[in-house]
């Protein structure tokens, strides 16, 4: 059986089974062409569905973007950027990892009236909002802090939130599907537990919290965009929408979602769903939930097997099939073990540049031994116990001072590395995060054995 085959065997069993009306789902890799399959009434490639939350990393790039370019930092309190009556001490920072404590929703019972604020309404009203939990102290999902994080970037770039999207992602990215009021809407329905009546539900603006899960998408759309959450240097080389190295740190675990499971993170504005039985692989993305509709959108970053910017997605339009959650990561899944990535052959590289030739090789320090190589034009070391598939420390020389190296990923990142040579110039001991590096296994006081 062919992948693709695979995959639609997946996601036609996921409709059926928990009777979605129209589901659409996607699958993207860099080395294929992008798969795409639609199931039920009424839904093509082209028609949009509701994301919901799955807005809020579009609302969390444009926040780096704003950091990235200095107009705020994540220690920054809101209300240096934002007129805000209440809870200007929280920061952007914990806002994004939703760590802040601020309550879940906007003051009122707008799940209940369907009556979403305006922008006046959301900061008038910002008062009467409760801080739930102190700042800091565990993971607690809020759309009110999104939602406010939304508006201070838009106030922050002179337009609204819809504006600075469109022009700082929708466009520059190509995501032409992708939008704040749809062209193809698909109908949202609450099926009936008990019979397969589906209830359409209503399509509601969800007005200024929008910056929180006003979007509507197709899978193709949102399936490139969860690739770039997690291979950024391949979908998005040049940095035109944010650099890779931005990404990576909005991927960083800022705080656990279950504090006694400890099996899903939060990121700067994205989750993290860590692979069970598997090296350092993780699933980065969203999902989604909106009257009607649900949806997620995850790449998969990290793993051998695991092919350049591979994300699927799947939207559909039943507030009732939780299992659309599952069914991106699925087909990530199915993808690493029926398509896995081509093995790329192993080719010969130039020598270490000679005066580094004689760091390479066993080294130790505080009584446990060390490998330092030379591999694709840079420095490494790693702990000669160390699991195999366990990521290499990697240097890189400081500027003006070639016996200096930052670790700039990997173990100690950040610290220095510094050579000492004897009179002939051979590296005779190293000092990493400032612990002592010798040929021979020595004591703390130095005695050799």
């Amino acid at each position: 059986m062919k992948a693709t085959q695979r995959y639609e065997r997946i996601a036609r069993r996921v409709q059926a089974d928990a009777r979605v009306p129209a589901l659409s789902v996607a699958v993207h890799r860099a080395d294929r062409p992008m798969w795409t399959l639609q199931v039920g009434e009424g839904v093509d490639a082209g028609s949009q569905l509701r994301m919901g939350s799955i807005t809020k990393t579009f609302t969390a790039v444009l926040v780096m973007q704003c950091r990235d370019e200095g107009l705020l930092d994540l220690d920054d309190q809101i209300a240096r950027h934002l007129p805000v009556k209440a809870h200007g001490e929280l920061t952007v920072g914990r806002m994004l990892s939703h760590s802040s404590g601020l309550q879940r929703e906007p003051f009122g019972d707008v799940w209940d009236t369907m009556q979403a604020p305006d922008l006046e309404e959301l900061l008038g009203r910002l008062d009467r909002a409760e801080q739930v939990l102190r700042p800091g102290l565990r993971f607690h999902y809020s759309n009110l802090a999104i939602a406010l994080l939304g508006h201070l970037v838009g106030r922050l770039r002179g337009g609204t939130w819809a504006e600075v999207l469109q022009d700082r992602i929708l466009d520059p990215f190509g995501l032409n599907d992708t939008a704040v009021v749809p062209q193809r809407p698909v109908t949202g329905y609450q099926v009936d537990a008990w019979s397969d009546y589906a209830h359409p539900e209503p399509s509601t603006d969800f007005g200024a919290v929008g910056p929180a899960a006003q979007l509507w998408s197709t899978a193709a759309d949102l399936a490139r965009w969860a690739a770039f959450l997690s291979d950024p240097r391949e979908m998005d080389p040049n940095g035109t929408v944010l650099s890779a190295a931005t990404v990576e740190e909005m991927r960083a675990p800022q705080v656990v979602t279950e504090d006694v499971l400890w099996a899903r993170g939060f990121g700067l504005g994205l989750i993290l769903h860590p692979r069970p039985g598997t090296e350092r692989v993780v699933h980065v993305g969203h999902d989604g939930v909106m009257p009607g509709f649900l949806a997620g959108a995850y790449g998969r970053a990290g793993g051998g097997a695991t092919p350049k910017a591979l994300a699927a997605a799947a939207l559909g339009s039943s507030g009732t099939a939780g299992e659309i959650f599952e069914l991106p990561h699925e087909l990530l899944e199915a993808v690493v073990e029926h398509d896995p990535a081509d093995i790329a052959p192993w080719v010969p590289g130039p020598p270490a540049p000679a005066q580094y030739r004689s760091v390479l090789g066993r080294w130790w320090s505080e009584g446990f031994e060390y490998g330092f190589s030379w591999r694709d034009g840079t420095l490494h070391a790693r702990s000669i116990d160390a699991p195999g598939k366990r990521p290499p420390a990697v240097f890189a020389v400081v500027d003006g001072a070639p016996d200096v190296f930052r670790t700039v990923s990997g173990r100690e990142a950040g610290e220095l590395l510094r050579l000492t040579r004897d009179a002939d110039g051979t590296v005779v001991r190293m000092h990493w995060a400032t612990y002592r590096f010798s040929r021979g296994q020595e004591a703390f006081d130095g005695h050799a054995f």
